[in-house]
């Protein structure tokens, strides 16, 4: 499996205005862009850093995998996603090597990229997200 860059670091927050407010206005990092996905109850604010972006999500509604994070660990990092070649074939070899999965197979995600996630019982507790993007995304 080949490995492209750290595409992203997801931090989930219950409000959005605050951590823009961080990023924009004290450490002067620019947005590029925000997303709504509504069938995640999700939206996003992307924020590059050099080859990488911080990812921004919040949630509207409880029952997203957003919420149920902040609610067990608070606010903050949430994922860390690396960007590969092919996330088929990725995910055939990460099974072969008994790392569990949460998404058998691959989902649409930010940008419209497909994404799997990895599960944290075999990634040291660390959520870990698989992207393939097509070229076609704003980033």
């Amino acid at each position: 499996m080949k490995f492209k860059r750290v595409e992203h670091v997801a931090i989930a927050v219950k409000n959005m205005d605050k951590m823009r407010d961080i990023f924009e206005n004290k450490l002067g990092i620019q947005m590029e862009y925000e997303e709504e996905l509504p069938h995640y109850s999700t939206k996003l604010a992307m924020y590059p850093i050099g080859e990488t972006y911080l990812e921004v999500l919040e949630s509207s509604s409880p029952k997203t995998e957003t919420s149920k994070w902040i609610e067990e660990h608070g606010e903050g990092l949430f994922h860390i996603c690396l960007e590969v070649e092919d996330i088929d074939g990725a995910l055939v070899e990460l099974r072969e090597k008994g790392v569990k999965l949460l998404d058998e197979t691959p989902r649409i995600g930010h940008g419209g990229a497909r994404i799997a996630f990895l599960n944290p019982e075999s990634t040291g507790n660390l959520l870990i997200e698989l992207a393939e993007l097509s070229g076609a995304e704003g980033h």
